[in-house]
């Protein structure tokens, strides 16, 4: 889909504030609200925008503790592969989870309360996925960035 100049307004508007109502965010791009709202959903139409989500503070919801985890899968196979990303999405702990080149096979960022829960996260859970034969923690110490909007400078040619 190609985006115009109202359209990356559109979505760097939206992904800064989320909850901005029509009138707002046409106001603060130039638009009356009419075609704006039409653009917003011609945007969420072609999947450009895949839904909208409060951003809370993992401290204040007891989930302080973030962990990068490497995991190696025996006999990389198709059919394994999907397996494990079949039993990943369906952990809860997990946020995000990424199939990686280099020494581990799959990349999964895992927030947990503590190191106990973390113990028992991987003992009950991870070490019975599907054909895992490796497991490696990186404990963040300090979100030094947290996840944030997209760069969308190359859309415009910048």
């Amino acid at each position: 889909m190609k985006l115009d100049a109202f359209d990356r307004k559109i979505l760097t508007a939206l992904q800064r504030d989320g909850r901005l109502s029509n009138v707002q965010l046409a106001e603060e791009i130039g638009l009356s609200p009419s075609p704006c709202l039409r653009r917003v959903r011609m945007l969420e139409e072609a999947g450009v925008i895949r839904g909208y989500q409060a951003v809370l503070d993992r401290d204040e919801v007891g989930l302080g503790m973030t962990i990068f985890v490497g995991i190696k899968v025996e006999r990389h196979t198709d059919e394994r592969a999907e397996a494990f990303r079949q039993a990943v999405t369906a952990l809860p702990e997990v946020i995000s989870a990424f199939l990686v080149s280099g020494e581990s096979d799959f990349l999964l960022q895992v927030v947990v309360p503590d190191l106990r829960a973390y113990d028992r996260f991987v003992t009950s859970k991870l070490l019975k996925l599907p054909g895992v034969s490796d497991i490696r923690s990186n404990f963040a110490i300090n979100t030094v960035k947290a996840p944030g909007p997209l760069p969308l400078g190359h859309l415009a040619g910048e």
